[in-house]
């Protein structure tokens, strides 16, 4: 969870030819330091088949970690970090998320509003309720153009909410509210709810389409 300012979120939107107008991109799934989760199955998927299915469907080129940074910058492609405790995430936001980023010159960052209650705890004593208007939860994807890549020294870090901190203090950081299916999950009990509420209707339904 991070505070933006008084910035509200846009609401990214694209047209329904959305894939022919998708810009090239680099990404990358990040997976590690997430214990056992990310092979948990959703739907018969596994939630990193399901977040690297996404990234390929929007357009975007998957590396891994490994990768020497230099090439990455060597590309002159915007970088998309993709949570995979996002599996949900719409290809179709995370194209827009790129376009945005690119057209613009800008950090684009995937929120959700805080809906639990937040209190503030000072002295060991928990206190006044925190206003939640003003609170965005960092969710998936979050995207770099090319601009910002090549200012880095070195491959960013893979918490999200800490990297747009960072950022924030020396590029523009836009949040963009990402749909209801990014929600981000942290247990079991979380897949098994987000599983719920992306169950394909009908009989036989396509669980990667509903990525699309």
């Amino acid at each position: 969870m991070t505070e933006l300012g008084a910035t509200e979120p846009d609401h990214t939107g694209l047209d329904e030819d959305w894939r022919a107008s998708a810009l090239p991109a680099l990404g990358v799934v990040l997976d590690e330091g997430r214990g056992a989760l990310p092979f948990a199955l959703l739907h018969g998927e596994a939630l990193v088949a399901c977040a690297s299915w996404a990234l390929g469907e929007a357009q975007v080129t998957t590396v891994d970690l490994g990768t020497p940074w230099w090439a990455v910058q060597e590309t002159d492609e915007p970088l998309v970090l993709h949570d995979v405790l996002c599996p949900m995430t719409l290809a179709e936001f995370i194209a827009g998320c790129v376009t945005r980023a690119v057209e613009e010159d800008v950090v684009v960052v995937g929120v959700r509003p805080v809906t639990d209650t937040v209190k503030h705890v000072e002295s060991g004593f928990v206190g006044e309720t925190v206003d939640r208007a003003g609170l965005l939860a960092v969710v998936s994807p979050l995207v770099l153009p090319a601009s910002v890549v090549a200012a880095l020294p070195d491959w960013p870090g893979d918490d999200l909410a800490a990297l747009v901190d960072v950022l924030a203090r020396e590029h523009t950081v836009v949040p963009v509210e990402a749909p209801p299916t990014a929600r981000r999950v942290t247990s079991e009990e979380d897949v098994r709810v987000l599983e719920a509420l992306t169950r394909p209707e009908g009989d036989g339904g396509d669980l990667l389409g509903e990525l699309r």
